[in-house]
């Protein structure tokens, strides 16, 4: 099993706090900083302070060395292709190159595209957006200098893009990554373009379905869906034992808004899908996504400001898998 380190720096995070997160993530062993890409700052109070994703990642790829960095997911509607492309092109080269891992989606939060201006359309033009977009990089990234596109959305011309981001095997393009919750749509896209495919809010056994949609949009186009990594990303909350977890839990029920009565209810409503409790609880747990397919954790964490919890799963948990 593979371990990434999510976030939601939305939560009214610094850029100072950011960094810590995922210098310390490089430290404790994680292979991957993860970050969403969102306006609105939630959960819990509205209005906090919020960042851009891509430059707050253009800071980490020259701030940290060796761990891969990048976001889920990124949605269609926040910037054009174009200059997105060259966008992630740029971090990746301040990275050292092959160190960007690029998550895209079609969005959801509408209320952060109201605040701002930005348009957002209904789901079915935002599915051929994505689709669009992601034709768009494929040749950006890999075609010969000279590439043209006549599409619905957007239109290229004698295409001239340098420098190029690389996949961390070192071939034209970032490590790609779709996600969302295995709908046949977005398999079929991943089964084209990507190289690993998330199930958002996942549990034990969520990859059963999805698998096999993605075994046959793979076996449409002649792929082999074993090129596809199968990811799951799934809240986390640890400790060393039950009195340390509830701590945790209260400080989440107070940034939610929640109330410390609610605290039982709470933890138990999640135990069946976080990875969640002591150590041997959270490994249990951890064996249950392996066993179902899953061969990489992006574990969420909630408590982006409690660096001792990362450093604790990268001394309890990671070694031990």
């Amino acid at each position: 099993m593979r371990f990434a380190l999510m976030t939601e720096p939305q939560q009214g995070l610094s850029y100072e706090e950011i960094l810590a997160l995922a210098r310390t993530a490089e430290e404790e062993g994680f292979e991957a900083y993860f970050r969403s890409d969102h306006y609105a700052s939630f959960p819990g109070d509205a209005g906090l302070p919020t960042t851009d994703t891509w430059t707050t990642l253009a800071g980490l790829a020259r701030e940290t060395s060796r761990i891969h960095l990048g976001s889920l997911v990124s949605p269609v509607t926040f910037r054009l292709p174009g200059s997105f492309a060259k966008t992630v092109a740029t971090v990746d080269a301040m990275s050292g190159g092959g160190r960007i891992e690029l998550g895209v989606g079609i969005g959801w939060n509408e209320l952060e595209h109201q605040q701002l201006g930005l348009p957002f359309p209904p789901v079915g033009k935002r599915f051929e957006m994505l689709e669009e977009q992601l034709e768009l990089f494929r040749g950006f990234w890999q075609e010969p200098d000279g590439w043209n596109h006549e599409g619905r959305h957007w239109q290229v011309t004698g295409s001239r893009f340098a420098p190029r981001p690389l996949h961390g095997d070192g071939r034209p393009g970032p490590y790609l990554i779709l996600g969302g919750n295995g709908k046949p749509r977005a398999l079929a896209l991943t089964a084209r373009y990507a190289d690993e495919y998330n199930l958002s809010s996942a549990r034990p056994g969520s990859w059963a379905e999805p698998a096999e949609g993605l075994k046959r949009a793979c076996q449409e186009i002649g792929r082999d869906p074993d090129e596809i990594v199968r990811s799951a990303m799934t809240g986390v909350l640890v400790a060393a034992n039950d009195a340390e977890l509830h701590d945790r839990v209260r400080e989440l029920l107070v940034m939610f808004g929640g109330a410390d009565e609610e605290t039982e209810h709470w933890l138990e409503e999640r135990r069946s899908r976080w990875i969640i409790g002591t150590p041997e609880q959270a490994l249990e747990r951890i064996a249950q996504f392996e066993a179902g397919g899953v061969q990489r954790l992006m574990l969420q964490d909630f408590l982006p400001r409690d660096l001792e919890m990362v450093r604790f799963i990268g001394r309890e948990i990671l070694p031990r898998r």
